[in-house]
């Protein structure tokens, strides 16, 4: 009967007893990496590593990754600055060019688009017509490839980046020597993160030499999935800078089930990097709604660099409020609306003390965010056993894009970066600002950009006082904003009104100047916007324009 091999899964640990070799023959044999002939369907299990190409951006923990594969006897091969680095720490190394006789030339765009590169990285090992041809044109195999590509994500991210300087750090080779290693890694080994050196020289120290099946595959996976990530990041900007726009790609792994979706009845999944930026240190499993609602307070708490605490349910703003003391932000914050926080989401910048624990832990919570928690603020909060307490764990990414489905396909679009600082405002009123009018219009404006439109909000230099959200007429958010503030029992004299859009009439900022608001921001451009100067001049209410709006749909 015809004996079968299956390919080794990469999640599963090497066992030799899943690889029957012919007799004599053995799971350890460094010298001699192919299966004997004569098993049917051989595949490589052991690969002696003798020869490594490594040309990388990133010099973390290089030198010491190539002093282990010295220690074994690996010819090294390399580029440019790399060669340097390790040349310069000591270790042999034989530059590119000499061993392809060919001159790295054209600003080093063309330096390993060679055959004898990439004929030493696809040769099948054990092809008779594949080793004729390596033989008649001198090409020796490359068993290793280190590889990290050029960072075009870091230089893109870059303010006032150029297109020239985007397309001089897309990597051409790189990519290339990656896909050939990652095409043949039953014999070739690939690496582009520094987080696998420590497992590829473990590997070769338990194969004397030699990397196994398991870990050459589990790498080649990982490579494709770096290039096609890679080549989606070229393609996203290439589609925002230039005026053709092919297609818009996404390659999410998924990271997890959930129970359900926004309802019982519905089936969901969260993919992505999510939990690259957050640890759940206790609490129930997180559902749906509370992913979104996390995703909403930590996009806004990115706002504020002082101390802030902000409070949020179904995605808006309940309350937020600046101190140094976090203790009265929360009181602050709280203060805003007392009823809609039950059942919500908590989020702070800074770490959570005790003081805070004890506030917060007097109302139910589903989710508490903040960098870190104090021990004793931790041990206090993790009594309430489904209480989720999340850590925040790095910045979010610059440049991100916002994805929404639509009926049959996506709507993508960059996210709202804009601030106050960067937009060309203006005092279009008789009167100008005070500083502490300038202040909380400030405050009141990074507020209101994370409120659903029709969005208005009434605010101090350091406060929220009453928030009016999702409704159809601009003039309804500012009743409601109003009336939370009446049922908290805040002032409304002397503080700033907020609108996401223009004031379409001067009605709006008439109402908002008969409850108290002394100035207002907004983004201007309506055809009545000289009536509604005229309105805040006749009532001595300063008014700045933004010029840019804060739709939130």
């Amino acid at each position: 009967m015809r004996q079968r091999r299956r390919l080794v899964n990469a999640s599963e640990p090497f066992a030799a007893s899943k690889f029957p070799l012919a007799p004599g023959a053995s799971h350890r044999q460094p010298s001699l990496p192919f299966a004997p002939a004569n098993v049917p369907n051989p595949k490589i299990v052991l690969m002696k590593i003798q020869r490594a190409l490594i040309s990388v951006s990133d010099k973390t923990g290089l030198v010491e990754f190539v002093r282990g594969l010295h220690a074994y006897g690996v010819e090294i091969l390399s580029t440019g600055g790399t060669a340097k680095t390790l040349h310069d720490a000591g270790i042999p190394v034989i530059e590119i060019s000499a061993f392809t006789g060919f001159p790295e030339m054209m600003d080093g765009r063309v330096k390993t688009l060679h055959p004898k590169v990439h004929g030493g990285l696809l040769y099948l090992r054990g092809n008779e017509k594949h080793e004729a041809a390596a033989k008649e044109h001198g090409i020796r195999p490359i068993d290793l490839v280190v590889v990290n590509l050029y960072p075009f994500v870091e230089t893109i991210s870059k303010a006032g980046v150029t297109l020239e300087e985007a397309i001089e750090n897309i990597d051409i080779g790189g990519p290339s020597m990656i896909r050939s290693a990652s095409k043949n890694y039953q014999s070739v080994t690939v690496v582009t993160s520094a987080q696998d050196y420590a497992a590829v020289l473990e590997d070769m120290k338990e194969g004397e030499g030699a990397t196994s099946l398991t870990l050459r595959e589990r790498l080649a996976i990982k490579a494709f999935a770096t290039t096609a990530s890679y080549d989606k990041a070229i393609t996203d900007y290439l589609n925002r800078e230039q005026e053709t726009c092919s297609a818009f790609t996404q390659d999410l792994p998924i990271a997890q089930r959930l129970r359900y979706g926004e309802n019982p009845h519905q089936q969901a999944e969260l993919y992505g990097s999510f939990p690259d930026f957050f640890e759940k240190l206790h609490g129930k499993e997180l559902s749906y709604n509370n992913i979104l609602d996390i995703s909403a307070a930590t996009m806004l708490i990115t706002e504020f660099s002082k101390p802030t605490v902000a409070i949020l349910k179904h995605t808006n703003p309940c309350g937020v409020a600046t101190d140094s003391d976090l203790k009265l932000a929360w009181d602050k914050a709280f203060a805003t609306d007392k009823q809609a926080p039950f059942g919500g989401i908590i989020i702070c910048n800074r770490p959570i003390t005790l003081a805070l624990a004890k506030s917060i832990s007097e109302i139910f919570s589903e989710v508490i965010i903040a960098p870190e928690f104090e021990a004793d603020a931790r041990s206090l909060l993790q009594k309430k056993k489904n209480l989720r307490l999340m850590r925040l764990l790095k910045e979010l990414p610059a440049n991100s894009r916002d994805v929404r489905s639509v009926i049959g396909g996506l709507l993508v679009q960059d996210s709202d970066g804009a601030n106050l600082k960067e937009m060309e405002h203006k005092v279009v009123s008789k009167r100008p600002p005070t500083k502490d009018e300038l202040e909380a219009m400030e405050f009141g404006w990074k507020v209101v950009k994370h409120v659903k439109s029709n969005a208005i909000v009434y605010a101090g230099k350091d406060r929220t006082l009453g928030i009016g959200a999702g409704q159809m007429s601009r003039v309804d958010s500012s009743r409601i904003a109003v009336w939370k503030a009446k049922e908290a029992g805040l002032s409304l004299q002397g503080s700033a009104v907020c609108s996401d859009a223009f004031f379409p009439f001067p009605d709006g900022l008439i109402a908002a100047a008969e409850a108290g608001a002394t100035c207002a921001i907004q983004p201007g451009g309506s055809v009545k916007d000289p009536d509604v100067i005229a309105a805040a001049d006749e009532r001595g209410v300063s008014m700045i324009f933004t010029g840019t709006r804060h739709f939130r749909h």
